[in-house]
Protein backbone atom coordinates (compact mmCIF):
# COMPACT_ATOMS: atom_id res chain seq x y z
CA UNK A 1 0.00 0.00 0.00
CA UNK A 2 2.77 2.43 0.99
CA UNK A 3 4.71 1.51 -2.12
CA UNK A 4 1.70 2.29 -4.28
CA UNK A 5 1.32 5.70 -2.66
CA UNK A 6 5.03 6.49 -3.18
CA UNK A 7 4.80 5.43 -6.83
CA UNK A 8 1.72 7.59 -7.38
CA UNK A 9 3.33 10.64 -5.77
CA UNK A 10 6.54 10.13 -7.75
CA UNK A 11 4.67 9.84 -11.05
CA UNK A 12 2.60 12.92 -10.25
CA UNK A 13 5.74 14.83 -9.23
CA UNK A 14 7.42 13.97 -12.55
CA UNK A 15 4.31 14.96 -14.52
CA UNK A 16 4.01 18.24 -12.61
CA UNK A 17 7.68 19.01 -13.19
CA UNK A 18 7.24 18.55 -16.94
CA UNK A 19 4.22 20.87 -16.83
CA UNK A 20 6.13 23.55 -14.89
CA UNK A 21 9.27 23.45 -17.08
CA UNK A 22 7.84 25.70 -19.87
CA UNK A 23 6.92 28.35 -17.26
CA UNK A 24 10.39 28.18 -15.72
CA UNK A 25 11.94 28.36 -19.20
CA UNK A 26 10.08 31.59 -19.96
CA UNK A 27 11.34 33.20 -16.74
CA UNK A 28 14.91 32.06 -17.40
CA UNK A 29 14.82 33.37 -20.98
CA UNK A 30 13.54 36.82 -20.02
CA UNK A 31 15.83 37.08 -17.00
CA UNK A 32 19.08 36.23 -18.78
CA UNK A 33 18.40 36.93 -22.48
CA UNK A 34 16.18 40.02 -22.27
CA UNK A 35 16.81 41.67 -18.90
CA UNK A 36 20.39 40.30 -18.61
CA UNK A 37 20.31 40.56 -14.83
CA UNK A 38 21.42 38.01 -12.24
CA UNK A 39 18.74 36.35 -10.12
CA UNK A 40 18.73 37.61 -6.55
CA UNK A 41 18.68 34.87 -3.88
CA UNK A 42 18.87 32.14 -6.53
CA UNK A 43 19.28 29.35 -3.96
CA UNK A 44 16.13 30.38 -2.05
CA UNK A 45 14.13 30.58 -5.27
CA UNK A 46 15.22 27.09 -6.33
CA UNK A 47 14.24 25.68 -2.93
CA UNK A 48 10.91 27.50 -3.17
CA UNK A 49 10.30 26.03 -6.62
CA UNK A 50 10.92 22.53 -5.25
CA UNK A 51 8.38 23.23 -2.50
CA UNK A 52 5.88 24.38 -5.15
CA UNK A 53 6.39 21.22 -7.19
CA UNK A 54 6.05 19.00 -4.15
CA UNK A 55 2.96 20.84 -2.92
CA UNK A 56 1.28 20.69 -6.32
CA UNK A 57 2.03 16.98 -6.60
CA UNK A 58 0.56 16.20 -3.17
CA UNK A 59 -2.43 18.41 -3.94
CA UNK A 60 -3.16 16.61 -7.22
CA UNK A 61 -2.86 13.22 -5.54
CA UNK A 62 -5.20 14.42 -2.81
CA UNK A 63 -7.73 15.56 -5.40
CA UNK A 64 -7.73 12.21 -7.13
CA UNK A 65 -7.77 10.11 -3.97
CA UNK A 66 -9.94 12.22 -1.64
CA UNK A 67 -11.86 15.24 -2.93
CA UNK A 68 -13.23 13.78 -6.17
CA UNK A 69 -14.38 10.52 -4.51
CA UNK A 70 -15.81 12.50 -1.58
CA UNK A 71 -17.89 14.70 -3.88
CA UNK A 72 -19.18 11.71 -5.83
CA UNK A 73 -19.98 9.80 -2.64
CA UNK A 74 -21.87 12.72 -1.07
CA UNK A 75 -23.89 13.20 -4.25
CA UNK A 76 -24.66 9.48 -4.41
CA UNK A 77 -25.82 9.32 -0.79
CA UNK A 78 -27.91 12.49 -0.98
CA UNK A 79 -29.69 11.29 -4.12
CA UNK A 80 -30.13 7.70 -3.03
CA UNK A 81 -33.83 6.75 -3.45
CA UNK A 82 -33.98 5.32 0.07
CA UNK A 83 -32.66 8.58 1.53
CA UNK A 84 -34.99 10.68 -0.63
CA UNK A 85 -38.03 8.70 0.49
CA UNK A 86 -36.98 8.71 4.13
CA UNK A 87 -36.44 12.48 4.31
CA UNK A 88 -39.11 13.51 1.81
CA UNK A 89 -41.75 15.99 2.86
CA UNK A 90 -44.57 13.98 1.34
CA UNK A 91 -44.74 16.20 -1.74
CA UNK A 92 -45.17 14.79 -5.22
CA UNK A 93 -43.12 17.60 -6.78
CA UNK A 94 -40.00 15.93 -8.12
CA UNK A 95 -37.41 18.67 -7.56
CA UNK A 96 -38.58 19.43 -4.01
CA UNK A 97 -37.55 15.96 -2.89
CA UNK A 98 -33.89 16.94 -3.34
CA UNK A 99 -33.90 19.81 -0.86
CA UNK A 100 -31.01 18.29 1.11
CA UNK A 101 -28.92 18.43 -2.07
CA UNK A 102 -29.60 22.16 -2.37
CA UNK A 103 -28.72 22.74 1.30
CA UNK A 104 -25.50 20.76 0.96
CA UNK A 105 -24.57 22.61 -2.25
CA UNK A 106 -25.11 26.00 -0.54
CA UNK A 107 -23.05 25.04 2.51
CA UNK A 108 -20.18 23.46 0.59
CA UNK A 109 -20.07 26.39 -1.85
CA UNK A 110 -19.84 28.93 0.98
CA UNK A 111 -17.29 26.96 3.00
CA UNK A 112 -14.91 26.16 0.13
CA UNK A 113 -14.95 29.73 -1.16
CA UNK A 114 -14.21 31.24 2.25
CA UNK A 115 -11.17 28.91 2.41
CA UNK A 116 -10.03 29.74 -1.14
CA UNK A 117 -6.42 31.05 -1.04
CA UNK A 118 -6.81 33.00 -4.29
CA UNK A 119 -9.80 34.88 -2.88
CA UNK A 120 -7.91 35.69 0.33
CA UNK A 121 -5.07 37.18 -1.72
CA UNK A 122 -7.40 39.30 -3.87
CA UNK A 123 -9.39 40.51 -0.85
CA UNK A 124 -6.24 41.58 1.02
CA UNK A 125 -4.90 43.41 -2.04
CA UNK A 126 -8.26 45.12 -2.59
CA UNK A 127 -8.28 46.33 1.01
CA UNK A 128 -4.68 47.53 0.71
CA UNK A 129 -5.16 49.39 -2.58
CA UNK A 130 -8.47 50.98 -1.54
CA UNK A 131 -7.05 52.18 1.75
CA UNK A 132 -9.58 50.13 3.71
CA UNK A 133 -12.60 51.36 1.76
CA UNK A 134 -13.19 47.78 0.61
CA UNK A 135 -13.27 45.37 3.54
CA UNK A 136 -11.48 42.07 2.98
CA UNK A 137 -13.92 40.12 5.13
CA UNK A 138 -17.00 41.67 3.54
CA UNK A 139 -15.67 40.97 0.05
CA UNK A 140 -14.94 37.33 0.91
CA UNK A 141 -18.41 36.84 2.38
CA UNK A 142 -20.03 38.46 -0.69
CA UNK A 143 -18.10 36.18 -3.06
CA UNK A 144 -18.81 33.10 -0.91
CA UNK A 145 -22.53 33.89 -0.92
CA UNK A 146 -22.39 34.19 -4.69
CA UNK A 147 -20.79 30.77 -5.07
CA UNK A 148 -23.20 29.24 -2.54
CA UNK A 149 -26.21 30.58 -4.43
CA UNK A 150 -24.72 29.50 -7.76
CA UNK A 151 -24.26 25.91 -6.58
CA UNK A 152 -27.79 25.85 -5.22
CA UNK A 153 -29.13 27.06 -8.56
CA UNK A 154 -26.78 24.71 -10.43
CA UNK A 155 -27.88 21.62 -8.52
CA UNK A 156 -31.49 22.65 -9.11
CA UNK A 157 -30.68 22.86 -12.82
CA UNK A 158 -29.22 19.34 -12.78
CA UNK A 159 -32.17 17.89 -10.89
CA UNK A 160 -34.75 19.52 -13.16
CA UNK A 161 -32.76 19.09 -16.37
CA UNK A 162 -33.31 22.67 -17.53
CA UNK A 163 -30.82 24.03 -20.09
CA UNK A 164 -27.77 25.92 -18.85
CA UNK A 165 -28.06 28.81 -21.32
CA UNK A 166 -31.25 30.08 -19.64
CA UNK A 167 -29.40 30.67 -16.37
CA UNK A 168 -26.37 32.18 -18.08
CA UNK A 169 -28.39 34.63 -20.19
CA UNK A 170 -30.47 35.84 -17.25
CA UNK A 171 -27.39 36.08 -15.05
CA UNK A 172 -25.37 38.14 -17.51
CA UNK A 173 -28.32 40.46 -18.15
CA UNK A 174 -28.34 41.15 -14.39
CA UNK A 175 -24.55 41.67 -14.46
CA UNK A 176 -24.82 44.18 -17.33
CA UNK A 177 -27.55 46.16 -15.55
CA UNK A 178 -25.55 46.16 -12.32
CA UNK A 179 -22.39 47.22 -14.16
CA UNK A 180 -24.14 50.40 -15.30
CA UNK A 181 -25.40 51.24 -11.81
CA UNK A 182 -22.77 49.91 -9.39
CA UNK A 183 -19.92 52.11 -8.03
CA UNK A 184 -17.19 52.33 -10.67
CA UNK A 185 -14.41 51.20 -8.32
CA UNK A 186 -16.11 47.88 -7.53
CA UNK A 187 -16.91 46.75 -11.10
CA UNK A 188 -13.42 45.48 -12.12
CA UNK A 189 -13.00 43.82 -8.72
CA UNK A 190 -16.39 42.13 -9.08
CA UNK A 191 -15.44 40.74 -12.46
CA UNK A 192 -12.12 39.44 -11.08
CA UNK A 193 -13.92 37.93 -8.10
CA UNK A 194 -15.79 35.65 -10.48
CA UNK A 195 -12.48 34.31 -11.72
CA UNK A 196 -10.76 33.66 -8.40
CA UNK A 197 -13.61 31.39 -7.29
CA UNK A 198 -12.60 28.84 -9.93
CA UNK A 199 -9.37 27.94 -8.18
CA UNK A 200 -7.66 25.17 -6.25
CA UNK A 201 -10.16 24.42 -3.47
CA UNK A 202 -13.51 25.20 -5.07
CA UNK A 203 -13.20 23.62 -8.51
CA UNK A 204 -12.44 20.00 -7.47
CA UNK A 205 -15.39 19.74 -5.09
CA UNK A 206 -17.75 21.59 -7.43
CA UNK A 207 -16.82 19.39 -10.39
CA UNK A 208 -17.12 16.23 -8.32
CA UNK A 209 -20.51 17.32 -6.95
CA UNK A 210 -21.88 18.11 -10.41
CA UNK A 211 -20.67 14.89 -12.00
CA UNK A 212 -21.80 12.79 -9.05
CA UNK A 213 -25.23 14.40 -8.98
CA UNK A 214 -25.75 14.04 -12.74
CA UNK A 215 -24.71 10.38 -12.53
CA UNK A 216 -27.22 9.53 -9.81
CA UNK A 217 -30.31 11.60 -10.68
CA UNK A 218 -32.52 9.52 -13.01
CA UNK A 219 -32.56 10.69 -16.61
CA UNK A 220 -29.49 12.94 -16.37
CA UNK A 221 -26.27 12.75 -18.39
CA UNK A 222 -22.93 13.28 -16.69
CA UNK A 223 -21.53 14.86 -19.86
CA UNK A 224 -24.45 17.19 -20.62
CA UNK A 225 -25.75 17.96 -17.12
CA UNK A 226 -22.69 17.28 -14.95
CA UNK A 227 -20.71 20.27 -16.15
CA UNK A 228 -21.75 23.92 -15.88
CA UNK A 229 -21.57 24.40 -12.12
CA UNK A 230 -18.18 26.10 -12.45
CA UNK A 231 -19.59 28.53 -15.03
CA UNK A 232 -22.36 29.50 -12.63
CA UNK A 233 -19.81 29.76 -9.80
CA UNK A 234 -17.96 32.37 -11.88
CA UNK A 235 -21.13 34.30 -12.72
CA UNK A 236 -22.97 34.73 -9.43
CA UNK A 237 -20.08 36.25 -7.41
CA UNK A 238 -20.05 39.18 -9.85
CA UNK A 239 -23.71 39.77 -9.00
CA UNK A 240 -23.25 39.50 -5.23
CA UNK A 241 -20.08 41.66 -5.11
CA UNK A 242 -21.68 44.49 -7.09
CA UNK A 243 -24.84 44.02 -5.01
CA UNK A 244 -22.70 44.27 -1.86
CA UNK A 245 -21.28 47.60 -3.09
CA UNK A 246 -24.70 48.90 -4.12
CA UNK A 247 -26.21 48.04 -0.74
CA UNK A 248 -23.25 49.67 1.00
CA UNK A 249 -23.67 52.87 -1.03
CA UNK A 250 -27.41 52.92 -0.33
CA UNK A 251 -26.83 52.50 3.41
CA UNK A 252 -24.20 55.26 3.37
CA UNK A 253 -26.61 57.64 1.61
CA UNK A 254 -29.37 56.73 4.05
CA UNK A 255 -27.10 57.39 7.04
CA UNK A 256 -25.94 60.70 5.57
CA UNK A 257 -29.54 61.76 4.92
CA UNK A 258 -30.52 60.87 8.50
CA UNK A 259 -27.58 62.89 9.87
CA UNK A 260 -28.56 65.89 7.74
CA UNK A 261 -32.14 65.68 9.05
CA UNK A 262 -30.88 65.56 12.64
CA UNK A 263 -28.64 68.57 12.05
CA UNK A 264 -31.49 70.47 10.38
CA UNK A 265 -33.83 69.80 13.30
CA UNK A 266 -31.14 70.84 15.75
CA UNK A 267 -30.67 74.16 13.95
CA UNK A 268 -34.42 74.83 14.03
CA UNK A 269 -34.50 74.32 17.80
CA UNK A 270 -31.68 76.78 18.57
CA UNK A 271 -32.49 79.82 20.85
CA UNK A 272 -32.11 82.23 17.91
CA UNK A 273 -34.89 80.44 16.03
CA UNK A 274 -37.10 80.19 19.15
CA UNK A 275 -37.03 83.91 19.95
CA UNK A 276 -39.91 84.64 17.60
CA UNK A 277 -43.54 84.15 18.56
CA UNK A 278 -46.17 82.51 16.44
CA UNK A 279 -46.92 85.75 14.58
CA UNK A 280 -43.31 86.05 13.56
CA UNK A 281 -42.58 89.08 15.82
CA UNK A 282 -39.64 89.06 18.19
CA UNK A 283 -40.43 88.48 21.86
CA UNK A 284 -39.31 91.42 24.04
Amino acid sequence: MMGQWITTIAETFLSTTLDILPIAGIFVFFQFAVLRQPVANLERKIIGMVYVLLGLSLFLVGLERALFPLGREMARQLTDPAFIERTGSGTDIFWLKYYWVYIFAFCIGFATTIAEPALMAVALKAKEVSGGAIGARGLRIAVALGVAISLTVGTFRIVTGTPLYMYMIIGYVIVIVQTMRAPAMIVPLAYDSGGVTTSTVTVPLVAALGLGLASTVPGRSALIDGFGLIALASLFPMITVMGYAQIGRWLAKRTKRAQENVQGNAQKNTPENNCEDVSGEEVT
